[in-house]
């Protein structure tokens, strides 16, 4: 993904001023708490607003330099746009919602390309329904085939799942998932550490207007203390009940999961243990050598520790922390008790 953004912008008393550079992995999230300019940003990508300064840069075009006088209108930007509503066409049966996107494209896919799409969406079953008859879930994977049969350069998804209940989240996210294996670059915009940790490879956090941190989605959810650790596994083999997730630091030993290939897991903070010694004869299947590398402040400070290439952070109490003498350097073992995979 290329994606070179640097906007400034008065809306009032609020002034987004932001300036990224988006090259790493597929998915980069705008992550912060509502009002921090996350929408704004996409729709200056998208070519829905003009900001008063500006450079905007998608894969080597340059769409925005207001320097230069440059402003490419949405319409020929190649952006495909997610809504946090579908914004389907009712009168529309789902297919000629489909067909709009793909009319719109400066060139067009053929049947093939079509039914890859709607197969990898799931969308078959739905093509002679009226957008009417669908669920929040549904209309939202109508939203992304019709805006990927656009042949967009980038995906903007500002969000997509922000106006569906629990059960209709979890149904979408393993399309968007799948649609993460594409390659096709996608800028997220959520407020949701979950979404977040499940989906991006990249990271931008914005707060009040401004880029707070910027960094890989394995390493800077663990720094900002927002999880314990996002690992990108994969399956090592399967053995007595349990599966084996490999990753830059040692393995994970979980549940049997039908699984081949990348796994991406989470752990929470609080399902890390650490001891100064390898303990013996303890039901944990996980324990796994680390070495601290910083030791929080307050009541219940997180401890970041190293394992490899790998980072994780366990939350304990001060006390603990004193009385293991925990501080940047000390060798501790790391004692999972609990991992999230996403399925």
């Amino acid at each position: 993904m290329s994606v070179e953004i640097a906007i400034r912008h008065g809306f009032g008393a609020f002034t987004l001023d932001v300036a990224f550079k988006a090259e790493r992995g597929a998915v980069t999230a705008l992550f912060g708490p509502s009002g921090a300019g996350k929408t704004s940003v996409v729709n200056a990508v998208a070519g829905l607003f003009k900001p008063r300064e500006g450079r905007i840069v998608i894969e080597g075009r340059t769409v925005l330099d207001t320097g230069a006088g440059i402003f490419v209108p949405a319409r020929a930007r190649r952006a495909g746009y997610v809504f946090q509503d579908a914004r389907l066409f009712p009168h529309m049966r789902v297919e000629d919602n489909l067909r709009y996107g793909w009319r719109r494209a400066p060139e067009q896919m053929d049947e093939h390309a079509i039914e890859g799409i709607v197969e990898m969406l799931g969308l078959a079953p739905l093509l002679e329904r009226r957008v009417t008859a669908l669920s929040g879930g549904e209309g939202s994977r109508v939203a992304l085939g019709r805006a990927l049969l656009a042949a967009p350069d980038i995906l903007l998804l500002d969000e997509p799942l922000a106006a569906l209940d629990a059960a209709r989240r979890a149904e979408i996210l393993p399309y968007l998932e799948r649609l993460r294996e594409t390659g096709l670059p996608m800028l997220y915009v959520s407020h949701t550490v979950d979404e977040v940790a499940r989906l991006a490879d990249e990271v931008v956090v914005l707060r009040d207007g401004r880029v707070a941190a910027q960094g890989s989605v394995f390493d800077l959810l663990v720094r900002m203390e927002a999880v314990g650790a996002v690992l990108d596994t994969h399956v090592e083999g399967h053995q007595g009940g349990l599966t084996a997730l490999a990753f830059d630091g040692g393995r994970l030993l979980v549940p049997q999961i039908a699984r081949t290939g990348r796994v991406r897991v989470r752990l929470r903070a609080e399902d890390i243990l650490l001891a100064r010694e390898a303990p013996r004869a303890i039901s944990a299947n996980n324990i796994l050598p680390a070495t601290v590398i910083f030791v929080g402040e307050g009541a219940q400070p997180d401890v970041q520790i190293a394992l490899g290439g790998s980072r994780m952070a366990a939350r304990v109490t001060r006390a603990s922390a004193e009385r293991l003498q925990l501080a940047p350097g000390v060798a501790v073992f790391a004692i999972v008790k609990s991992v999230i995979i996403d399925h």
